[in-house]
């Protein structure tokens, strides 16, 4: 019986130890911070970060307090839903370096412009704010001259309500709960009177990532010459960051990301360096995303006029203010800690690639990433999910049906949706471009509901027979003019992470579009060019000008 009693005051001493530590871990954070603000001694950078890494329960009561001017949930949610998936890395270069030189770059680069178009009447580029078309200087602009070609301003059928996906009129009505929120925020300062604080309508009532969305219709995501383009673009790159959650789902890290005027955003960070490569014996699916590669993806689909990827703009982020302080996430902000080389880092939670031996850090809490807005909350435009016919196996001994059935693609050809309409010829497209691209991992594509089979697919997650159109624009970005590793290097000149590609991969892009046309004029030579190329562009005698049709 006394031993009884000894072993339950033992029990009992045991659970009160546990009970002191815990309360003692608990406020060890608080002093360690008290102790800090009241010491003078130590390197001044390590007593920064360590102040800058401590201290949940005070973020959450910052939170609490911002949570008056915080956008309803359901509003926010109704308003956009994530959809895209670009791709995360680490520079080679020091971030300092990286703004300096795409600074004195594209500085240069406008003063040549600038300079020619006094005498020439030379007009900004269609990724400047002013969104205005030109016919540049000889010499001067490559891409301003692409898009002035009559295969860049070929027409789209007149479109009806049933080929938008959205029918608005002056007021906001396709998304209700936006009429309802607590209002735009205007920017100070900057002289745009974009957003109504009260829901009056202005000049300009919409925010660019809602004019993104009323847009799109049947055959593109936006049009040339969208004027809402350019400044979702200067959105993902200026608007404040108001929260940080992270994706759902997925191998790697993604961050969603809620901005100042409700638009959300995906954010993948930097991983590798721009110069380091994959090794030969890694597999399709074992890589890591590259936030260089989404960029590139945006940029070389707007080239090809496709117009089926989401836009996409580089973006350096500080890690504490724009991450860790802004978060409710509790899982992510628990993954934060300081390196032995006194960086900021985190690597919040997915399925691969997320511990600290694959951590984001920045430099000290400055890092990279790409920002895809989203495309529109599919309560209000359904996607159907499509699983590519020619997607890859995923395992690492066995080889998919299309790499070993030589009668594969015949029976593609004749089952729905690929047995009529263009479906089968958008493949050929996404697969040309895929290649251009290196990204090995496309195994599935999305489509809007509403469109039904007639309508593009949706080029997402791009961090890895044939129209006549395609190949004619193939055909004219081979040629020196237009050569295409000049026009995407001129037009990755305007994104904030400028340089985005280095030589060698702009190299490979004119390298991959040379073997893509030496496989189009072989199957041409053998089968003839009528059952290898479809003809999409019809002449209208009235205009003279070439008219495209799905």
């Amino acid at each position: 019986m006394i031993l009884f009693r000894k072993f339950r005051v033992l029990i009992l001493m045991v659970f009160l130890v546990a009970c002191t530590m815990h309360i003692m871990i608990g406020l060890l954070p608080k002093l360690e911070k008290r102790g800090a603000d009241g010491g003078d001694g130590g390197c001044q950078c390590a007593h920064h970060a360590a102040r800058e890494s401590q201290g949940w329960g005070k973020q959450r009561a910052r939170a609490a307090a911002a949570e008056a001017g915080w956008p309803d949930k359901h509003t926010l949610r109704i308003l956009q839903d994530f959809s895209n998936e670009p791709s995360s890395n680490l520079t080679s270069h020091s971030l300092e370096k990286i703004t300096a030189a795409a600074a004195d770059r594209t500085e240069s680069f406008r003063r040549t412009r600038l300079s020619a178009g006094k005498v020439e009447g030379h007009k900004p580029l269609i990724g400047e704010a002013s969104g205005g078309r030109t016919v540049p200087a000889r010499g001067i602009s490559r891409l301003s001259a692409l898009f002035e070609h009559p295969l860049y301003t070929v027409d789209l059928p007149p479109l009806t309500d049933d080929d938008t996906l959205f029918n608005v009129n002056s007021n906001i009505k396709s998304y209700p709960s936006a009429a309802e929120s607590q209002g735009w925020h205007h920017e100070e300062g900057n002289g745009e009177d974009v957003f109504s604080p009260n829901g009056e309508v202005t000049a300009e009532p919409y925010p660019n990532w809602l004019r993104f969305h009323i847009g799109i219709n049947r055959y593109e995501l936006y049009s040339r010459h969208n004027p809402a383009l350019d400044g979702l673009l200067k959105d993902l790159v200026t608007q404040k960051v108001t929260s940080v959650g992270m994706k759902s789902g997925g191998t790697q890290l993604k961050l969603i990301m809620t901005l100042q005027n409700y638009g959300q955003a995906l954010f993948k960070p930097m991983k590798q360096t721009r110069e380091q490569e994959t090794p030969p014996d890694f597999f399709y699916f074992s890589d890591f995303e590259r936030h260089n590669a989404e960029i590139a993806a945006f940029h070389l689909d707007r080239i090809l006029d496709f117009r089926r990827v989401p836009p996409v703009a580089g973006r350096l982020i500080n890690m504490t203010r724009e991450i860790r302080d802004v978060t409710r996430d509790r899982t992510l902000w628990k993954t934060f800690f300081i390196s032995p080389a006194n960086n900021i880092c985190f690597y919040g939670e997915c399925s691969y690639y997320c511990s600290t031996e694959h951590a984001v850090c920045g430099k000290p809490d400055q890092i990279e990433g790409s920002l895809a807005a989203f495309l529109p909350d599919q309560n209000l435009a359904k996607r159907t999910t499509w699983r590519s016919p020619w997607r890859r196996s995923y395992h690492k001994r066995k080889k998919a049906e299309w790499e070993v059935d030589p009668d594969y693609c015949d029976k593609v050809k004749q089952t729905p949706p690929y047995d009529r309409g263009t479906r089968l010829l958008d493949i050929m497209d996404m697969t040309i471009f895929d290649f251009l691209m290196g990204n090995m991992d496309r195994h599935h594509y999305e489509t809007f509901e509403k469109f039904g089979n007639d309508t593009f697919m949706i080029h997402l997650d791009n961090g890895r027979g044939l129209k006549k159109s395609t190949h004619l624009r193939l055909q004219l970005l081979a040629t020196e003019e237009y050569r295409l590793s000049a026009l995407m290097e001129e037009s990755l000149l305007h994104d904030r992470l400028s340089p985005v590609l280095i030589h060698p991969h702009l190299q490979a892009l004119d390298r991959r579009l040379k073997l893509v046309l030496q496989v189009l004029a072989g199957c041409i030579e053998k089968e003839g060019y009528v059952n290898v190329v479809e003809e999409d562009l019809v002449r209208d005698t009235t205009t003279h000008r070439m008219q495209g049709h799905r």
